[in-house]
């Protein structure tokens, strides 16, 4: 794996998954701006720290992620990765594809739940990641070891 030192990693959505990511991001010295239209998500990114999200060198941003300005808040404009990790598959699709095709962002990732979906969307060109996948076959996998 190469890492880029230095990214400005844009996440949207500060659920388990989002503040999960934008913790492991800003701890290896990236800029992390989050993105999430409850205030209170910041709660996560805080959770387990010494300090506040902020405090350590984070950005939150209180927005909706369909709204440009929102996105232009949190500092899409200049990101050099994009997450988009909100509770809603077509949320999610729609707004990688705008960071994608508007903002000219090269690393995309965009956690998709349907399997069909994540598979669709693969084939047209987004990085995709779907956790029901995974989950369906890490669970086949230990029926057929215990089975075996």
């Amino acid at each position: 794996m190469v890492r880029v030192p230095g990214m400005f990693v844009l996440i949207v959505g500060a659920g388990r998954v989002g503040s999960a990511i934008a913790k492991g991001m800003l701890s290896e010295g990236h800029e992390v701006s989050v993105l999430d239209e409850d205030p209170e998500a910041i709660a996560l990114l805080e959770r387990g720290q010494d300090s506040g999200w902020e405090d350590m060198g984070g950005q939150f941003t209180v927005g909706t992620a369909l709204e440009i300005d929102a996105l232009l808040a949190a500092g899409i404009d200049r990101a050099d990765a994009f997450v988009a990790s909100t509770d809603g598959d077509n949320t999610n699709l729609i707004i990688a594809q705008i960071a994608k095709k508007r903002f000219d962002i090269e690393k995309v990732v965009v956690r998709v739940l349907d399997p069909l979906r994540a598979a669709w969307y693969r084939e047209q060109g987004l990085h995709t990641v779907c956790p029901t996948q995974v989950a369906i076959e890490m669970l086949e996998a230990a029926v057929r070891e215990e089975v075996a």
